[in-house]
């Protein structure tokens, strides 16, 4: 072609606004095409399909915030009894802002990823600091409050307030992987980020957190995270790409995951018969403020441990608090082992007393009268080593020392 009439035939395609049809721009325009088609169908599934749940069925701005932090990582199914007990314990921000720390991890207990629960009852002061004790609205304000990222915030602005943005999790990445047939890498903030622009233009005005919420129940429900998906129950079968084409095994694409990092540790459990010694985490760092028995950085011997409990404070502290009560102790720095990774040992400075022989009618008779007598921490033990753990576990000294006369008494007349 001669350079006349190249540049006749650009001139061409600019007089008659022709644009040139890129392999990009044919998979963009594809793509935007599968996501006009999306809501519909899928509200219309959601209406017949949805599960009944309480924060669903009473979506105040706490009640969806609470939830929606629950269920980050967690089940279902898992959470409905923590949100109920939660809920009765903390029914507002004002008392999730004033709870003792110790109480609200309680209230956790079970759900794990604690720190969670601890910039909930940040977040809570913050409303009533900043916000006089009511829940922002504003999608920008809500992500000013401390552990509230795009997804809360999408999900409570819709559902809670109405607003159309979008609140993008793992199941929402997966179900528009699957509907594009897209092999990016969900795990990239970068892929989530073109998600949530991607949905907003198409999400409806009149019903923004009912899209949001049927998007996640499709995920949870037909478009599986592990196995197949039921792909007859779903809204877009007539659409889907993975669907059609019975590539669903290759989507969502994801990197791998980091491998774990393995620590050696030597976990001592030191107790006495009703109590035992714990202590509490770092405030900030892994499980922080948690309590934990104590641990060594390392697989330690019998003689490590024992020089290591030597260099802690506290020990002999219990002990002396323990003899003000009036209990039997163990010595902890004997040793011998109760238990594995434990350095203790009974003190036998009161087991030296006349005793019963190991006869078993003979114990058996002790123990009747003993019982009768008033000594029930006996009950259930028949031999004389049973007898003397019962006793020299779980007496008060005074309680002890009546008891060796009440066996003198028993040795004399039998």
């Amino acid at each position: 072609m001669s350079a006349i009439a190249c540049g006749e035939q650009k001139r061409k395609k600019r007089r008659t606004g022709l644009k040139q049809q890129t392999p990009r721009n044919i998979e963009v325009q594809r793509k935007q095409e599968l996501l006009n088609r999306i809501a519909p169908g899928l509200l219309t599934w959601y209406d017949k399909s949805r599960r009944s749940l309480p924060w669903r069925e009473e979506p105040t701005p706490y009640r969806v915030w609470v939830s929606e932090i629950m269920l980050q990582q967690t089940r279902v199914e898992a959470v409905k009894p923590y949100f109920a007990r939660f809920m009765e314990r903390l029914p507002d921000i004002e008392a999730l802002a004033e709870v003792d720390d110790d109480e609200l991890l309680k209230l956790w207990e079970g759900l794990g990823y604690y720190s969670r629960a601890r910039n909930l009852k940040a977040a809570a002061q913050q409303i009533v600091t900043e916000y006089g004790g009511e829940m922002p609205s504003d999608y920008r304000e809500l992500l000013k409050l401390k552990g509230i990222g795009s997804y809360t915030a999408g999900a409570v602005s819709s559902i809670a307030f109405k607003q159309p943005n979008p609140a993008v999790d793992g199941n929402v990445l997966r179900v528009i992987a699957r509907l594009l047939e897209d092999n990016s890498d969900i795990s990239d903030q970068s892929v989530k980020k073109r998600v949530e622009d991607d949905l907003r233009p198409v999400m409806p005005k009149d019903r923004p957190g009912d899209f949001n919420q049927a998007l996640m129940e499709l995920g949870a429900t037909v478009c599986l995270p592990n196995g197949a998906p039921k792909c007859s129950n779903c809204p877009w079968q007539e659409f889907c790409l993975v669907g059609l084409h019975g590539t669903w095994q290759q989507y969502p694409q994801k990197a791998a995951k980091k491998a774990r990092t393995i620590e050696d540790k030597t976990i001592l459990v030191i107790r006495t018969s009703r109590q035992v010694v714990l202590r509490k985490r770092p405030k900030k760092g892994l499980l922080a403020g948690l309590y934990e028995f104590p641990a060594m950085d390392k697989k330690a011997s019998l003689e490590e441990v024992r020089e290591w409990l030597k260099k802690q404070g506290g020990l002999q502290a219990m002990k002396e608090y323990n003899e003000k009560k009036a209990k039997i102790l163990y010595d902890f720095l004997d040793e011998s082992e109760m238990f594995k990774g434990t350095v203790v040992k009974e003190d036998r400075s009161l087991m030296n007393v006349p005793f019963v022989t190991g006869d078993k009618e003979l114990d058996a008779k002790f123990v009747a009268e003993a019982e009768a007598n008033g000594f029930v921490n006996l009950k259930g033990h028949r031999t004389v080593g049973g007898m003397r753990a019962s006793i020299y576990n779980a007496m008060p000294i005074e309680g002890v020392e009546k008891l060796v006369e009440f066996m003198k008494d028993f040795e004399e007349k039998n």
